[in-house]
């Protein structure tokens, strides 16, 4: 073995260890829950901290079956919230995994 070859290995491992991190990271993301309201919280969107949708709820007030399309505008606008804050606190814990660093692949 030449040199730098513990080094590389050394590399390795740190590399190793950080995805098993990251994978860590993304299921704890999945687990918590953030919300998004629209209309003074009419319609709710909840997704996880891995941005998917988890459930939308809309209070019965804001149905109004002749006027769809606001329903529709506040359905989109909590949903962009919800995703928004959810984008927001998944670069705040993967950035306490990767050191800040922008790791392009590594699923931020």
């Amino acid at each position: 073995m030449g040199p730098g070859f513990g080094d590389m290995q050394s590399l390795l491992k740190q590399a190793q260890d950080m995805q098993r991190r990251m994978a860590d990271a993304s299921r704890s993301l999945g687990e918590r829950i953030l919300e998004g309201s629209a209309g003074g919280g009419a319609v709710k969107a909840y997704v996880n901290g891995n941005q998917e949708l988890q459930a939308v709820k809309i209070q019965k007030a804001a149905v109004d079956p002749n006027d769809v399309d606001t329903l529709e505008d506040l359905v989109t606008a909590a949903v962009r919230q919800a995703l928004h804050a959810a984008k927001e606190l998944r670069e705040r814990e993967m950035s306490k995994v990767t050191g800040g660093l922008n790791l392009p692949g590594m699923g931020l």
